[in-house]
């Protein structure tokens, strides 16, 4: 590998990841004079100036390193090494904020959250989320928008002189089994995805906006004064959603606001949000019955359908009477209002909050563990497995299982009509195992210090794929802030290999990657 191409793409990131970081500032301005000269209001535009500093001047001396590379193409082993190098450097930078402006003083704090937040897992070791700054929170929210599609591709999108390095990069870093350009050049790719990705965005950020709550009604319904759906939060959360992310502004995540409406709204974005982003471009170019017919896309709704459908009769008239579980379960449509938003929550990956599934009878719990592990589709912001190898995997199983009534016989896997390469087939049934070893390993490691063993699977299983809550101690109203630093490093590293679907992380760590 050639050092001078990698540091030089590598400094152009970081130097993106400055610009990104610096559109927090302007948020501690946003209470005017009387916000700033409190010395917290100070702390905060500190805190970012250094961290925006810190992370162009390293970026400025890698960029510079390279800029005298005479060949710009990458390799494959160079694409794989930059992707790498790349979600490991995000959370350093990325976490300079928090140690600056105080939120932490723990590291292993810092890169949990930056982490969390690129990889749009959602976990938190915050105890108090309301207590950090607007800049903060903007930040929150910025690394889950970056992560959703990718910083990566946004990084393609901005960068014109890639050339066949940028599908490389394209590849090892979009979720999904089958990751095609859209258009013929990948840059167009990138940007046509980002379109609709910020497209999608503002439009939930302005419904959240027009249909939230004013600060005036929020303490008049007995809400947090933070409760206010302004624009600072409904960006945030608009922001959180589309990613698939799940930081919130409150620190009872989106019950927070307490209004129905808002879950509703919410719900769908999110169910949209797992959608294959494709999809959206082929319907935008005049494909849309192309779209519709998708048969990844049927599955997936009907995963969700079914799913809510049987949470809402368990849980309906279930919690301690009296209780504000009991009331949230009350009738058939508050049950439905609360199972839909945590199966689309869970399903998706999002992880928001607006009733403590820990507390569900054990059939929902198993259900809602069991959509940890599914995910979106393929091409989506979503974590977990993905719909489209779920599916590969099952009609693998039913051809296996013909071969042994006509042995014979010629069977193959077919999806939406068309037949599916043996090496996808060989590759998304390697892609389980490996799943399945590393939840093993992972939770092993967790019950090593001292987790109970729902604690620590569910841990893991919140990490590895994204989801964000787990059950009984990293449940839907607890934080992962008690986990020892080792543990919340592990958990970190669980986090890049979900995002990056392990591969691009795992051969970093082969000895043959580093032969010639």
């Amino acid at each position: 590998m050639r050092a001078r191409p990698i540091c030089k793409l590598l400094g152009v990131l970081l130097m993106v990841l400055a610009g990104m970081m610096a559109t927090s500032i302007p948020w501690s301005f946003r209470l005017g004079w009387e916000g700033l000269v409190r010395v917290d209001g100070w702390s905060t535009v500190l805190a970012f100036l250094g961290s925006v500093g810190i992370t162009l001047l390293v970026g400025l001396g890698l960029w510079g390193f390279g800029r005298r590379a005479v060949d710009h193409t990458i390799y494959h082993k160079e694409a794989l090494f930059i992707v790498g190098v790349s979600w490991l450097l995000l959370g350093v930078f990325g976490g300079l904020p928090y140690l600056l402006d105080g939120a932490f003083t723990n590291p292993a704090d810092a890169y949990f959250e930056t982490i969390s937040g690129f990889t749009t897992t959602g976990s938190t070791v915050l105890t108090n989320i309301e207590g950090l700054s607007e800049a903060l929170h903007w930040w929150r929210g910025m690394t889950h928008w970056l992560g959703g599609m990718g910083i990566i591709v946004l990084f393609i999108a901005v960068f014109p002189r890639l050339g066949a390095g940028g599908k490389l990069l394209f590849k090892s870093e979009v979720p999904g089994p089958i990751t095609e350009g859209l258009r013929p050049k990948i840059r167009e790719t990138s940007w046509s995805l980002y379109r609709i990705y910020a497209a999608f965005t503002v439009v939930l950020a302005l419904i959240l906006y027009v249909v939230g709550p004013t600060q005036e009604e929020a303490v008049a319904a007995g809400l947090s004064p933070n409760a206010e759906m302004d624009l600072h939060n409904a960006l945030i959360h608009a922001m959180a959603t589309m990613a698939t992310g799940g930081f919130s502004t409150l620190n009872a995540s989106v019950a927070g606001f307490d209004s129905a409406l808002i879950d509703g709204v919410l719900t769908v974005f999110m169910i949209l949000a797992g959608v294959n982003f494709s999809l959206y471009y082929l319907a935008q170019r005049g494909g849309w019955r192309r779209a519709v017919r998708d048969r990844e896309l049927w599955v997936y709704l009907i995963l969700v359908g079914a799913a809510t459908l049987i949470l809402t009769l368990n849980i309906w008239g279930t919690g301690t009477p009296g209780t504000p579980d009991a009331a949230k379960h009350e009738t058939v449509w508050s049950s439905l209002r609360f199972a839909a938003f945590q199966v689309a929550g869970v399903i998706t990956t999002t992880g928001f909050g607006t009733d403590n599934f820990d507390l569900y009878p054990p059939l929902s719990q198993l259900i809602l563990v069991s959509l940890m592990f599914v995910g979106g589709m393929a091409g989506s912001t979503a974590g977990g497995i993905k719909v489209f190898r779920i599916m590969v995997v099952f009609k693998a199983i039913v051809q296996e299982a013909k071969k042994v009534v006509r042995p014979a016989s010629v069977h193959v896997v077919k999806i939406s009509g068309k037949p599916v390469n043996r090496e996808v087939v060989s590759g998304i049934l390697a892609f389980f195992a490996l799943s399945v070893a590393v939840f093993a390993l992972a939770s092993i490691y967790m019950t090593s210090l001292g987790l109970d063993i729902v604690t620590a699977t569910t841990s893991v299983a919140a990490t590895l794929f994204n989801i964000g809550p787990g059950l009984r101690l990293v449940g839907p109203v607890e934080s992962f802030a008690f986990i020892p630093s080792s543990g919340k490093m592990v958990l970190s590293f669980c986090m890049i290999l979900g995002r990056l679907e392990f591969y691009a992380i795992l051969t970093l760590l082969m000895p043959d990657f580093w032969k010639d």
